[in-house]
């Protein structure tokens, strides 16, 4: 089965993104294919180089970079909820003239039309959070 996965919590704000984390990687290691994973609403802040959790908690989106890198995801920020959060690329950071740009290798920054596109090839499209 191939499967779009889209997440909408912000990490450590729900069990979205960590829920979602979990689901990706048991489907890779039961032979499944993930297409997509899509970022939408709060959950652009998983592709930000600034978080920084505590030591004793898990570090979400160092996971998802991992899983990302070690299956090669295409994993999608949404631009539009990037932007207005403060994840920026190199280009956007240019674009828009700021002094840093922070998002994290492995992730790319895109519209919902990637989304529409993902979900229309899959087999099945999974949201987590509301």
């Amino acid at each position: 089965m191939i499967f779009t996965i889209v997440v909408l919590g912000a990490p450590y704000a729900s069990e979205a993104s960590s829920t979602a984390y979990r689901f990706c990687h048991a489907a890779l290691e039961q032979g499944h294919s993930v297409k997509r994973v899509f970022f939408y609403g709060d959950a652009v802040h998983t592709g930000s180089t600034l978080i920084t959790p505590p030591q004793d908690e898990p570090n979400l989106p160092a996971l998802w970079q991992a899983l990302i890198r070690e299956h090669n995801l295409d994993a999608v920020i949404c631009i539009a909820a990037a932007l207005k959060r403060g994840v920026l690329d190199t280009e956007e950071q240019s674009r828009y003239r700021k002094s840093a740009s922070n998002l994290a290798a492995g992730f790319t920054l895109s519209g919902l039309g990637q989304l529409i596109e993902s979900s229309a090839t899959c087999d099945r499209t999974i949201t987590f959070g509301a």
